[in-house]
């Protein structure tokens, strides 16, 4: 098959870019897996959170609100950053950064207790940001792709890029599907991101995935179903309630490793449990699920957006962290308009791969 872009990787980057482009030129997604959305995008915490990622992330998740909201994929939580006396400055450091783009507002003992019940007495600081929602990550998921697919996109599933080369301005790229062309190579491969570009003979930027673990629980009493996402300032722990009473629980771990099929660590559940259980007096009476994900950065982890600078058939969409899905909307509109030469709605000055001088 001949198209004008390929994209690698069919989770949200690559779908969202591709619904975004599939209009406008030929598109080929290849998945490596059986089916798209197996790794990050279907692994994901689903909450969307405009602090979430922090000041470079915000405007992306910002400028993605209406979009998310209009179509119905976001759904009230609103967000409590929670702090003891050690985290206090992390909530003032917060709101010196957040405090004029997004909606935050402090709140004394009473206030946080009546939003969650059960608080030990040291968690006596929070910060609330209303704005912050559950969002429908399988439902974006699907929706991009099915646009995609209306617009003439092409999928090919078991599809991992083996290789790829460049003569005469288009790109032969190797696959056990078979083989593909394009004049235009799109790196939306997440963890794998820097193996693609390897792969095709262009230089990594140390993009670097991290282990990520989750766990569903339940809880006596069980979480109270209008609970806000809570969230700790000093970024221990994380945990919003799910149906049934259930609660979906992380110890916000950052674990390096290589691209993988990620797989929870004991200790990283023991670990959150144990932290959940020095917040509130809940008694956890069993755990139902685990599971983990992986997020991907760059060292001074704003996104990679943008042409290779020194291979202009290569654009990368990639070190997105855990705030891919999130950001979906804009960062998709803004890479389409990037490789499609419009002038984006975002500046893409900070996102751009040149910045990343010292490549790996």
């Amino acid at each position: 098959m001949r198209a004008d872009v390929a994209i690698v990787g069919a989770g949200m980057a690559g779908a969202s870019l591709a619904a975004e482009l599939a209009p406008h030129a030929a598109v080929l997604l290849l998945e490596a897996e059986d089916r798209p959305g197996y790794h990050a995008t279907g692994r994901s915490a689903a909450f969307w959170s405009e602090t979430y990622g922090g000041p470079f992330v915000q405007p992306l998740t910002t400028a993605s609100g209406a979009f998310l909201r209009e179509r119905g994929f976001l759904g009230h939580r609103q967000g409590l950053h929670l702090a003891d006396a050690a985290g206090r400055a992390a909530l003032d450091a917060m709101e010196a950064e957040f405090g004029g783009a997004v909606e935050l507002r402090r709140l004394g003992r009473s206030e946080i207790e009546s939003l969650v019940p059960g608080l030990r007495p040291e968690c006596d600081d929070g910060l609330l940001e209303p704005s912050c929602a559950d969002i429908d990550v399988s439902g974006l998921h699907a929706f991009y792709l099915a646009a995609a697919r209306r617009a003439g996109a092409r999928l090919e599933t078991r599809a991992p890029l083996a290789g790829a080369s460049r003569h005469g301005g288009r790109w032969t790229i190797e696959t056990p599907a078979g083989l593909f062309e394009a004049d235009l190579l799109v790196d939306a491969a997440g963890a794998w991101a820097d193996e693609v570009a390897r792969a095709s003979g262009v230089g990594a930027l140390g993009i670097r995935p991290y282990r990520r673990t989750l766990v569903q629980l339940r809880v006596s009493p069980p979480a109270p179903a209008g609970m806000p996402l809570v969230v700790d300032a000093l970024g221990r722990f994380y945990f919003k309630p799910e149906a049934g009473g259930r609660l979906w629980l992380s110890p916000h771990d950052e674990t390096a490793c290589e691209p993988c099929d990620a797989a929870p660590d004991e200790l990283d559940v023991a670990t959150a449990i144990d932290r959940l259980e020095r917040t509130v007096d809940w008694r956890v009476e069993h755990v139902e699920r685990r599971w983990a994900g992986l997020r991907s950065f760059v060292p001074d982890r704003r996104p990679v957006y943008g042409f290779d600078p020194a291979e202009p058939g290569f654009f990368w969409f990639a070190g997105q962290g855990g705030f891919g899905i999130q950001t979906a909307p804009a960062a998709a509109r803004l890479a389409a308009a990037l490789i499609l030469a419009r002038d984006p709605e975002i500046d893409p000055a900070p996102y751009r791969p040149g910045r990343l001088s010292a490549k790996v």
